[in-house]
């Protein structure tokens, strides 16, 4: 791993520590999560309240605990809606796996679908500034049109996280895809001290290192 993604995976666990906030949590709370997680490629959905009772002795304490961790992220009459790299709301990134088609929280997060679970997926999305259409296809790390999709760029301004609201309505929502190398650097002018980008195959690695631990 080079020094800028080693940097750049270090600054996004010191925003949101999902690993070590999984690995603080009780051997069930922790099983629980990676059940809501897993529920994304196998039903094509997050696990209800009662699905998830079915994992915790209590299943209040476990969605305060999941809640706090900022691990699940719940709606305002307490139903969860999403757990990173997933959410229920519609986004502009969607990633077909297992026969199913689901939403990934950000850029970044949808490149780590295929990696965490072993298998392949289809993301299509938009780049951020001209609003192409983005279309990745992807076996774990190896992007399978790479002669398509190749050029694609990925951009995050670190500026966007907020300790008063929770990752996916925050950063989340300022990590993208652009659609090539001449974009990206144009974008990153704009505001270099907040900005960073990344090709699309450091992108899959970054969001591999970051996701991958917590299902294994």
């Amino acid at each position: 791993m080079t020094a800028k993604l080693e940097k750049a995976l270090n600054r996004l666990k010191s925003i949101l520590p999902l690993k070590k906030r999984q690995d603080d949590c009780s051997k069930q709370i922790k099983e629980l999560h990676q059940h809501v997680l897993r529920s994304f490629v196998d039903k094509g959905r997050i696990l209800t309240r009662e699905e998830m009772a079915q994992h915790v002795g209590n299943l209040d304490d476990a969605v305060n605990v999941l809640r706090e961790k900022d691990m699940v992220v719940f709606s305002e009459d307490g139903n969860p809606v999403g757990a990173y790299p997933f959410s229920m709301q519609a986004r502009e990134h969607t990633v077909r796996v297992n026969g199913h088609q689901v939403y990934a929280m950000c850029a970044l997060d949808a490149l780590a679908v295929s990696p965490m679970f072993g298998m392949k997926t289809r993301i299509s999305s938009r780049c951020r500034i001209t609003g192409d259409p983005v279309s990745i296809q992807q076996s774990g790390k190896t992007i399978v049109n790479l002669d398509e999709a190749g050029g694609i760029h990925f951009g995050i301004i670190w500026g966007a996280a907020n300790a008063d609201s929770c990752c996916a309505d925050s950063l989340c929502m300022e990590m993208m895809f652009l659609r090539d190398s001449k974009i990206a650097q144009q974008w990153l002018a704009d505001d270099p001290d907040n900005r960073e980008v990344f090709t699309l195959q450091e992108a899959v690695e970054f969001g591999s290192r970051f996701f991958v631990p917590l299902v294994s």
